[in-house]
């Protein structure tokens, strides 16, 4: 069933003083809003109130004239100009006065219209995020540049100011959804007539959220140290009112061998047969923008992954990250959340007891030390450029400039400065937009340095590869390998066999298992050194590859 809860461990008293405390703070003060710096998005309905669902018509105009130029209300729209549908969007945050949107660009026919808004790729669907939960206006938009940093897609961001119906209405976030396409998450597209062999393998986006029965399958397994909670994924795409049962099967299974290979108990470090269904990069990049920001939501809501069709990535990605409103600040939620030295793991969100459940999938991950290595590999290289605490600090100090005049406004009409409205945060509430960034600062700092002290693994000179270097080749895993080396080929891929030799050239038989595309070597019986893997095609040209076995 679906749950709304988001305050478990919180009383109702607490839930209805916030509630109070918003509608006080919701009257704000009348604003004539003529110019700003920011880009300038005017809707309106007709003054017909903008339902949680279904999408209403309305226009929408769109005013940017370019870096350092002031926007005015009376410009033409020179971004865009035209017909929308719109809703009001979300779950806990659609109960804030400032209310956010999912808009739809539209022709005069009220048909989908795709259009390149902000040189964003076209399309037809937006979000407007409202920043009533986020003082800093910035949580969402550092979360979605740091894991595009990594390598990954994240939506792509602008931020506004917005009026609805002649009402000014604040700061916004303009945005990407998330969802399939080739400028967003560039995976194949799956047709409702494709239900069996290579096109049916993908492409699919799946995540954790809130769920029912019909949008949503069970997990076969129940996470670790919690044999009581069931997992449930929401199809994302195809959506569950499009997805075809021959389509719901296959995900389901792959899903299912993942897990089943994941929590193998016989399973032990670099034997781990789930390498081959997941992209470690993704893993562990999501990981670390969602720890970084100890975002509760990370690892049980707003989850998203997503498998392409396996001749271009047969792997489960993780990603992109979403949803950051709650994170980077202390909040009275859960123990995890709620302490105020930089301390707490997000990904063990299960042992809050939240509304959904977690899979848990890094605990396991976390047990094997191949995993773990490249995790603090992949830290310590990223805290030396795009998490490092000067860069961080630069990046809000420049985004601060660019908002101080209109978060003066944002305030005006929501006089919310000083109270807690929002997730229940812990401590005292800064009274001022300075005071919030002064908060925001000092959380990232001792966070990081906390992290610093507590990462997992040890790290060797390995970094795993970004996921911008991946092309679909032969894979070699891991490296250095202990007791079982993996080759994963491609589709369609011409090798036929594979033999191993050491680093003189003398030829190495080991025993060696085939499934289709992955070759399994046990390696166990090799001695700590440099190896080369040789890869000998139909046409008996031989590739190496070389490894290493270390113990």
């Amino acid at each position: 069933m679906i749950t709304m809860n988001r305050y478990p461990a919180c009383s109702i008293t607490h839930l209805l003083v916030f509630i109070l405390l918003s509608l006080a703070a919701s009257k704000g003060v009348a604003q004539v809003f003529i110019t700003s710096n920011l880009p300038i998005v005017i809707i309106s309905t007709g003054n017909v109130p903008i339902p949680d669902e279904p999408k209403i018509p309305g226009t929408m105009k769109i005013i940017d004239n370019g870096p350092g130029q002031v926007n005015h209300v009376t410009d033409s729209g020179n971004v865009y100009t035209g017909n929308i549908g719109i809703e009001v969007r979300g779950h806990f945050s659609s109960i804030f006065p400032q209310k956010p949107y999912a808009v739809e660009t539209r022709d005069a026919g009220q048909n989908e219209l795709n259009v390149p808004l902000f040189g964003f790729p076209e399309e037809h669907e937006w979000v407007l995020l409202a920043n009533y939960n986020d003082k800093v206006f910035m949580r969402n938009v550092l979360a979605f540049k740091l894991f595009n940093e990594t390598g990954h897609y994240a939506s792509r961001t602008r931020f506004c100011e917005v009026m609805v119906n002649g009402s000014y209405q604040g700061i916004y976030i303009f945005g990407e959804k998330i969802k399939r396409d080739n400028g967003r998450v560039d995976i194949a597209k799956l047709e409702p007539n494709e239900n069996a062999g290579e096109p049916m393998t993908g492409g699919y986006i799946f995540k954790l959220d809130y769920w029912d029965w019909t949008n949503s399958w069970q997990s076969n397994f129940h996470p670790i140290g919690h044999p009581n909670f069931d997992v449930h994924y929401v199809y994302e795409y195809p959506k569950s009112e499009n997805i075809t049962p021959q389509q719901k099967t296959y995900i389901k299974s792959y899903v299912n061998a993942f897990e089943s290979a994941l929590y193998d108990p016989y399973v032990h470090d670099s034997t781990a047969g789930y390498f081959r269904y997941m992209d470690m990069n993704s893993f562990i990049d999501y990981f670390l923008v969602n720890e970084v920001s100890r975002n509760n939501d990370g690892f049980k809501k707003s989850f998203f992954m997503y498998k392409n069709r396996d001749g271009l990535d047969k792997r489960i990605n993780l990603g992109p990250v979403w949803d950051f409103d709650w994170a980077w600040k202390n909040i009275d939620e859960c123990y995890i959340f709620a302490h105020t030295d930089g301390s707490g793991w997000a990904y063990q969100v299960n042992d809050c007891y939240p509304d959904v459940h977690s899979p848990g999938w890094h605990i396991r991950l976390l047990q094997d030390t191949i995993f773990a290595n490249a995790l603090k590999c992949r830290y310590e290289q990223l805290r030396n450029n795009i998490l490092n605490t000067d860069t961080l600090f630069s990046w809000i100090d420049t985004t601060v400039a660019f908002l101080w005049e209109a978060q003066q406004r944002h305030y005006e009409r929501w006089p919310i400065l000083g109270l807690n409205v929002g997730a229940p945060v812990v401590g005292p509430i800064p009274t001022t937009f300075e005071g919030e960034i002064q908060d925001f600062k000092n959380w990232i700092l001792l966070r990081m340095n906390w992290l610093d002290a507590n990462m997992p693994g040890h790290c060797n000179n390995y970094a795993p590869v970004t996921p911008a270097e991946y092309k679909p080749s032969v894979q070699l895993f891991p490296n250095p390998a202990t007791d079982y080396l993996f080759i994963e080929l491609p589709a369609f891929s011409p090798v036929a066999t594979v033999y191993l030799s050491n680093i003189e050239g003398r030829r190495i038989d080991p025993p060696v298992s085939f499934d289709g595309n992955l070759f399994t070597i046990d390696v166990s019986g090799l001695a700590p050194g440099i190896y080369l893997a040789a890869l000998v095609d139909s046409g008996r040209r031989t590739t190496y590859m070389k490894f290493v076995i270390s113990r």
